[in-house]
């Protein structure tokens, strides 16, 4: 990951700190640690353990992470393919080609550090080919900045031991999509998931609201969000979309009291149409800035996680909606990376 942090003088430090063998300096470095104007940073993950300092400019500014929280990849072989007819099922465009290689030369442009795949099992046979390809991806991250999640599909039969492998693995939480997977998110299918999940600490990132590939279909509402979290225990439940696509008065209405945390994905700006004449200039424009920037207010800063959903939107507008919106630089700093960090207990990885 040499060059992938920067300086607030935009100077890339590639600076590697050997790694000091005793207990105490291996128990420090697990953690940020703020000391002589020095910033550690400790990945770990089952083959690698990179410590990297970081200097700070002569003001003592650092630039915090960026964390994309929500993105997506194929295979080289299918993304060729799979990307055009998404596009023609949601009549919008794509900014990158949808393979790893495309979503790292997108994560350069934008200045993100580190981006989430979330795949998502359309049947249930695919579950235990995907979970095995997230934790190759996982085992490269040092080099590229890309994680992945799990997967899991509501008509899995042995959900619980597949969900207590994919922990084994080290996959930090699992994606739902009840769009593409049919199955509403208050189906007794999905709430033994919900709960499975919570037995075994993994994070549940779902889909929410609308989906603009599906116009009309509905399996996930603020509503069903409401019942499904009425009926299962505490769990951590992050909702993709600023929590319900284009569903963000009910949002408002029945989700502020709950511990979910939101996704910036896909909600701020305009729809990328394709040139096909399928959306008319109202149908462009997703949440309005004053919208967001109250529901930041109404749910708290510290649970708004910056996402995407690359390649459907552009990684480098996304950073720049967030860096124009009128909030502190803490706030900024919390939801375009800081959040992420604490929710994923990032340098632990």
């Amino acid at each position: 990951m040499t060059g992938r942090f920067w300086s607030a003088s935009g100077r890339p430090w590639a600076t590697e700190k050997r790694r000091d063998k005793s207990k105490n300096a291996r128990k420090s470095a697990r953690n940020f640690l703020f000391k002589d104007e020095t910033v550690w940073y400790a990945i770990h993950t089952t083959r690698f353990r990179y410590f990297r300092t970081y200097s700070t400019n002569e003001r003592n500014i650092l630039i915090p992470m960026v964390i994309d929280i929500h993105t997506h990849t194929f295979p080289d072989r299918l993304a060729a393919t799979t990307i055009p007819k998404l596009e023609l099922a949601a009549h919008t465009r794509s900014f990158s080609d949808g393979t790893n290689a495309g979503l790292a030369a997108s994560m350069a442009r934008a200045g993100v550090d580190c981006s989430l795949v979330l795949p998502v099992a359309t049947a249930p046979k695919q579950v235990v080919h995907v979970n095995d390809c997230s934790a190759q991806i996982n085992e490269r991250f040092p080099e590229t900045g890309i994680f992945s999640f799990g997967c899991i599909h509501p008509d899995f039969s042995d959900y619980r031991a597949e969900l207590a492998r994919a922990a084994e693995l080290g996959l930090k939480g699992i994606k739902l999509h009840p769009v593409y997977q049919g199955v509403d998110f208050d189906d007794i299918r999905t709430l033994r998931i919900l709960d499975r999940a919570a037995e075994l600490g993994l994070i549940v990132l779902s889909h929410s609201g609308l989906d603009v590939g599906f116009p009309g279909v509905v399996h996930v509402t603020p509503r069903m969000v409401r019942s499904a979290l009425d009926q299962v225990g505490p769990m951590t439940l992050i909702l993709a979309h600023m929590g319900g696509w284009r569903n963000w008065d009910q949002v408002e209405e029945l989700l502020p009291d709950t511990s979910v945390y939101l996704d910036t994905s896909y909600s701020l700006g305009d729809l990328a149409p394709l040139d096909d004449g399928f959306y008319l200039p109202e149908d462009l424009p997703m949440m309005p800035q004053e919208q967001f920037l109250r529901m930041v207010r109404t749910f708290g800063p510290h649970r708004i996680l910056f996402g995407t959903d690359s390649p459907w939107q552009s990684q480098t507008d996304a950073v720049a909606a967030i860096r124009a919106l009128p909030l502190s630089q803490e706030e900024q700093d919390g939801i375009l990376g800081g959040n992420a960090q604490k929710l994923l207990n990032f340098p632990n990885m």
